[in-house]
């Protein structure tokens, strides 16, 4: 049993220590790493398993040594026989001696076992005072709370520790041997003269109460009118639902239960539309005797909220509201739906006319499709544009490797804006199968695709690409193509191709053809950038081989990349 106490210990000062302190700090700071640990990492991370084992560890050194640790707190150290073990100058809520001092724990004694059943309790103690208001109970409280076997503490009153001596606030002439029994008489014959009041002429409460109990009530109060009753409703609804098995009652709160989840959501209350959904699922877990129509009817209440016409009325009627609930609140009710209301979501997210709303829908929308991954590459095939686009855009912004083989159809089979969304959603993605679909892509007959996927496999650094890439370059269809493509699939190749395209840039930017003809400054000036990206000396030199050239877009070109590689 834990022992709370605010006599003083025994004097501990002049005894010697039984065995060096080196085990006993060792082990205080292992329990200050331990308490870091506890405040960063949670109970099932092996961080935090590992930092109570060493604690363990160092306990069971100690306890080889000794059958009981006696420390004494003071502001900025813990002491063992008067020696320092632990000093942290700095009083902070940081400071494991000034947490203990300042609410007044003056010794700590740990026994055998503690270090087994206990420490984790501490532990939670430590880290709920360190984060405490001045309303929540002080460390006291806690440690007697939590009753402890194997941890003894001593405190002290600290209103009685600061207080002076009753015999130093009294003057000599009043000090009890010099107050008289005519003295008191007087006293008395004067608090009965009329006008006088006397506190015991009245019918005083027993007990009065302080500034902090009067805070606390009048806070309790503020919440208790400030709580939302429909959560006490929903739970009486349902507890009757578990509890009554007549079919007529059990029919009769299915029905309520009907009309509430309309009324809640005209009244914008989706935080409760939530917790209705959530724990109707649990009730017809837990009730008894529950016949099939009724189980149905409570089973469908997500389904029936996540169809698209009882989901499109609720968007609709959002996008008019002068006033939008908070994220979270449309968050959890989202949480909530079935996979069924994705495609009503995406629908509405082009339509949306409040830009406000659209940014709650996209949040609420997102946390829905990564809990329902598979709706999500079905509508990738959706024959509605709307809601393919946006599945393509949430499968890349969520990375969904399962994603690829629908968005390699998009890229075969799409119109251009779709294969423009699904390379930029492979990019996304971004894993080995996904790159290899992307590739197709550099071929594609859109520029806009074409550049996107040039880019994609250099930023990616995917060098399966470069026999595509390389084909492009000494092909004719680069030579037609504009400065932005050309730049991007030069840009990739020189990403791509190393050392070994140097040959391939070189004769593309010095080399002369028939009658000393050269290639176009366009894809010279190209070849010039591929070459700085590439930036080894065959490369460097190259270009220096081309620094004195007359065009002026080549020079220009060949400088930077020079400037470049410096």
């Amino acid at each position: 049993m834990t022992h709370a106490a605010s006599a003083p210990a025994p004097d501990a000062e002049h005894e010697a220590p039984p065995f060096p302190p080196a085990a006993v700090e060792e082990l205080l700071r292992t329990i200050v790493k331990a308490i870091r640990a506890t405040q960063m990492y949670l109970p099932n991370n092996p961080m935090y398993s590992r930092a109570v084992e060493q604690v363990q560890a160092g306990f069971a050194g100690v306890w080889q040594k000794t059958d009981e640790l006696r420390l004494v707190t003071t502001e900025t150290d813990l002491r063992w026989f008067n020696q320092p073990v632990l000093v942290e100058p700095q009083k902070s809520a940081d400071s494991l001696p000034w947490l203990l001092f300042k609410d007044g724990v003056r010794e700590l004694i740990f026994r055998p076992g503690f270090e087994e059943t206990e420490l984790g309790g501490l532990f939670e103690i430590i880290q709920r005072v360190r984060k405490a208001s001045p309303d929540e109970d002080d460390l006291i409280t806690l440690l007697w709370e939590k009753d402890f076997a194997c941890l003894r503490y001593r405190f002290v009153d600290l209103a009685l520790e600061s207080a002076q001596p009753l015999g130093e606030l009294m003057p000599a002439e009043m000090s009890p041997g010099a107050v008289t029994r005519e003295a008191v008489q007087a006293v008395e014959d004067s608090t009965s003269r009329a006008g006088i009041v006397r506190l015991d002429d009245f019918d005083s409460t027993l007990y009065f109460l302080d500034e902090r109990e009067i805070t606390y009530l009048q806070n309790e109060v503020t919440r208790e009118y400030a709580s939302d009753l429909r959560r006490n409703v929903i739970a009486i609804l349902l507890d009757i639902f578990e509890q009554q098995t007549d079919p007529t009652v059990r029919d009769e709160i299915c029905g309520i239960l009907d009309l509430f989840v309309l009324h809640l959501l005209s009244a914008g209350q989706f935080t409760a539309v939530a917790y209705l959904l959530r724990e109707s699922a649990v009730a017809i877990e837990r009730a008894r005797d529950l016949v099939p129509g009724h189980r149905q009817r409570i089973v469908t209440l997500p389904e029936r909220l996540s169809a698209p016409e009882a989901l499109t009325q609720l968007l609709e009627s959002l996008d008019e509201a002068a006033q939008l609930p908070p994220q979270e609140e449309l968050t959890e009710l989202f949480e909530q739906l079935r996979p069924l209301a994705l495609g009503t979501a995406f629908t509405w997210l082009g339509r949306l006319q409040n830009p406000h709303l659209r940014v709650l829908l996209e949040t609420s929308t997102a946390r829905l499709a990564s809990a329902n991954t598979g709706e999500l590459i079905r509508l990738i095939g959706s024959q509605q544009e709307a809601v393919a686009v946006e599945a393509i855009r949430r499968a890349g912004a969520l990375r969904t490797s399962s994603a690829v083989a629908p968005l390699g159809k998009v890229l075969s089979d799409g119109n251009a804006t779709m294969r423009l969304l699904a390379v930029q959603a492979l990019g996304e993605i971004g894993s080995a199968g996904a790159l290899q679909v992307l590739e197709r892509g550099i071929d594609d007959s859109d520029r806009d695709v074409r550049v996107t996927a040039a880019r994609v496999v250099a930023a990616r650094q995917y060098r399966q690409a470069l026999p595509r890439v390389k084909a492009v370059i000494e092909g004719k269809a680069v030579r037609e193509a504009d400065l932005t493509e050309k730049m991007a699939i030069f840009e990739a190749f020189g990403a791509l191709s190393g050392d070994g395209g140097v040959d391939v840039l070189d004769s593309l930017l010095n080399a002369k053809g028939f009658l000393g003809r050269r290639e176009d400054p366009e894809l010279r000036a190209c070849a010039a950038m591929a070459l700085g990206r590439i930036g080894t000396e065959r490369a460097i030199e190259s270009l220096r081989r081309a620094s004195s050239e007359k065009e002026v877009l080549v020079r220009n070109a060949v400088n930077r990349a020079l400037r470049g590689t410096a």
